[in-house]
């Protein structure tokens, strides 16, 4: 099996020949990988080193599907080389656990059957990029907004999904919804998601992160990516390196990611309010949450947040409420962003289908704003560093 020399030499080994003669056929319409040498049995370890020696192929293509205990020992064989070539997994259909499983190990890319086209030029491309890395360009990162609550059933987590939806059809660019509530994080259950990959594996894989393994754990639905939180909830601490290194790579992938947290006084959520761009404290007007919402302003101001970096809002607001912005401001010591309404209808039909809110609905009307607001901030921050002479790039 050979294919012209413009493609990254690889050296193949399937024991599956099905497996093999299946990416072979797709191979021969891509000519992505110059496949320079077969092996047919999974080598041991040793025979395979001193293979990679003699050919130094740039790509390992290895068959994940006949047996995955061997191919996964051959991976962390390869990987504790002194320049191992890179390792592209192989298999029959998409199996996450043994994607991740190959991944742990050490696999950079992974393709499975029918080997489709546009997918091997894109794994490709990565590959020549992880060998070639291209000139680095001042390309603006996304922006980190975090939605969290000081009692619990104020509404965080409505807001933050119905905000996520809203940017979305905005067409401002991709966005990303994550559920960082490991212990009752209810996204899922909102948008109807059945999932087995949740945010406790991008924490696992913080520091291996790369698009294909973001691409299993991440779900797709009205065309955003959501990052659900665990369906058993998860009680041990959430390391604040790996959880800085998953906020990171989101930034350089989306450009609005928007954190549903739990309420404000935990742990996790003050790591990631650190971590943002701006947060957002959800208050109800009634009394307890009141309370609990200045509580939460002054923790945050005692911790050293900036003023300009939170602010609240007002939620289910009922227009007979007495209060207006201006004496909730000086309740608070802080700003209030928005006033959302108290909208059941609309927002039944919305959870009970699992979809966005109606946008002319007085509640789809309140997150309207807030994200044109949003929007508009960021065009106008843009603006201002595109003068000061630093080009903003799209992002792809």
């Amino acid at each position: 099996m050979r294919t012209n020399a413009s493609g990254l030499t690889a050296l193949l080994i399937a024991p599956g020949r099905e497996l093999a003669e299946q990416f072979s056929a797709a191979l021969m319409h891509t000519r992505a990988f110059h496949i320079i040498a077969e092996i047919k049995t999974y080598p041991t370890p040793q025979a395979l080193e001193m293979r990679i020696r003699q050919l130094r192929p740039e790509i390992i293509l290895l068959d994940l599907a006949t047996s995955t205990e061997t191919a996964v020992e051959l991976i962390r064989h390869i990987t504790s080389l002194s320049y191992p070539p890179h390792v592209v997994g192989l298999h029959t259909h998409n199996d996450s656990q043994t994607v991740l499983q190959a991944l742990r190990m050490g696999a950079t890319e992974f393709l499975h059957a029918p080997f489709d086209l546009e997918v091997q030029r894109e794994v490709v491309a990565r590959l020549r990029r992880l060998r070639q890395p291209e000139p680095e360009f001042d390309a603006q990162p996304g922006k980190v907004m975090v939605f969290s609550s000081a009692k619990p059933g104020a509404g965080a987590t409505t807001i933050a999904v119905q905000t996520a939806f809203l940017l979305q059809k905005s067409g401002k660019g991709r966005v990303l919804l994550a559920d960082f509530d490991v212990m009752s994080g209810t996204v899922s259950f909102y948008l109807k998601l059945n999932t087995t990959q949740s945010v406790l594996e991008a924490i696992e894989y913080a520091e291996q992160l790369t698009p294909t393994v973001w691409t299993e754990i991440v779900s797709t639905q009205g065309g955003m990516d959501i990052l659900p939180a665990p369906d058993i909830p998860y009680t041990a601490m959430i390391d604040s390196t790996r959880l800085h290194a998953v906020i990171e790579f989101a930034r350089m992938n989306y450009d609005w990611i928007v954190i549903d947290l739990p309420v404000v006084f935990q742990r996790l959520s003050l790591m990631a309010i650190s971590e943002s761009d701006h947060a957002f404290l959800i208050s109800t007007s009634e009394l307890p949450s009141l309370h609990l919402a200045r509580k939460a302003v002054n923790l945050l101001d005692h911790l050293g947040f900036p003023k300009d970096r939170f602010e609240i809002m007002l939620n289910r607001v009922n227009k007979r409420d007495e209060l207006g912005s201006a004496d909730m401001e000086k309740l608070f010591n802080c700003t209030v962003h928005s006033r959302i309404p108290n909208d059941y209808f609309a927002l039944h039909r919305a959870v009970t289908l699992g979809q966005s809110i109606d946008n002319n609905s007085d509640l789809g009307k309140a997150i309207g704003g807030v994200v044109a607001r949003l929007t508009t901030a960021e065009s106008v921050e843009a603006k201002s560093k595109s003068v000061e002479g630093k080009p903003v790039l799209a992002r792809a």
